[in-house]
């Protein structure tokens, strides 16, 4: 166990050694190790005692709180990460430079190529968009090859990537049914069940990325391909971009197998938008973290290629602190 959730109104976490013991109502439910634990994710009303905050810190195990319904990150905490002031430094500097404008180029050529390869595999799986699918992923060619062009700015950058959504977004709602209402990409809040999917799927993978970038020793506001903006985790904005993809396929093969339908989200009139059910949340967290142990890795192996270039291979400055 790498991930730990608790999402249970009016519980009460206390420390026993070594553990996290659960109580509702006075009485104990349930017991789980520390040692296993990399992070804790809380949603919701929940009493934590400070001897349970302080070991989760002192063991350098994250937590992340979420508020109960919308799932909005609240915050997170750490123990202590690192001392690595010099690869900040470098940061930094490397922000000043040229490093911004290289960097930018990878995150959106990757981003793109993965938006092509899942429109090229649904129009395998949905033989009804071919159409579809095809003219989208010759668009995304034609900027690809765009990308390559020497002299580029950063503003053209984004306005390929701006394009490149634009085009994505128009065909990828068309790959789920017209009863989910996804007709857009649409945030703060959700308006529709794929959108609430794909906020929470979102949200998770970002202050996971957030995490890695902090114990690594690199400063999250400062980004290269995300401008900066005050309290923005910019450079986890930058990192989750080639990812975005992959959760997409996520989401989309979960309301395409029916793992959850309209049943399974709530709206309501005083509190607009749309959100994933208790109940349903329980059966989310283990399809999330089964689908993320195979992606995790490859996004900590990412900011840690980040750190070495950072450096210019100065392989020392990033790993003192490992």
């Amino acid at each position: 166990m790498g991930t730990l959730y608790i999402d249970r109104k009016e519980l009460h976490v206390r420390l026993d050694g070594d553990a996290l013991a659960f109580y509702a109502n006075g009485e104990r439910e349930g017991i789980v190790p520390i040692n296993p634990l990399k992070r804790v994710i809380i949603v919701g009303n929940i009493t934590l005692e400070t001897s349970v905050l302080n070991k989760l810190a002192s063991d350098n195990i994250s937590v992340l709180f979420l508020s109960g319904k919308r799932n909005k990150f609240c915050g997170m905490l750490h123990g202590k990460l690192h001392n690595n002031g010099l690869l900040r430094i470098k940061q930094y500097e490397k922000s000043l430079s040229l490093f911004p404008m290289n960097v930018s180029v990878d995150i959106v050529k990757r981003k793109i190529t993965g938006q092509r390869g899942l429109l090229l595999y649904i129009r395998e799986q949905r033989p009804d968009l071919r159409l579809q699918m095809t003219s989208a992923s010759q668009v995304f060619e034609r900027i690809l090859e765009d990308l390559q062009k020497p002299g580029i700015e950063m503003e053209t950058v984004r306005g390929f990537e701006g394009g490149a959504s634009a085009t994505y977004f128009g065909v990828f709602t068309e790959a789920f049914p017209d009863s989910l209402e996804f007709n857009d990409r649409n945030r703060r809040p959700p308006e529709d069940p794929v959108n609430a999917i794909l906020s929470l799927c979102y949200t998770l993978v970002h202050f996971d990325i957030v995490r890695e970038i902090e114990v690594i020793g690199l400063d999250p506001v400062i980004g290269f391909y995300h401008q900066f903006d005050y309290g923005r985790e910019s450079l986890a904005c930058d990192l989750i971009e080639p990812y975005r993809p992959m959760v997409d396929k996520f989401v989309w093969e979960i309301f395409r197998e029916r793992t959850f339908t309209n049943r399974d989200f709530a709206m309501d009139d005083e509190r607009p938008g749309c959100y994933l059910k208790k109940e349903s949340r329980k059966r989310f967290y283990p399809m999330y973290e089964e689908w993320v142990k195979s992606t995790r890795p490859l996004w900590i192996e990412d900011v840690r290629v980040l750190a070495r270039r950072i450096t210019d291979g100065q392989d020392a400055v990033y790993k003192s602190d490992q």
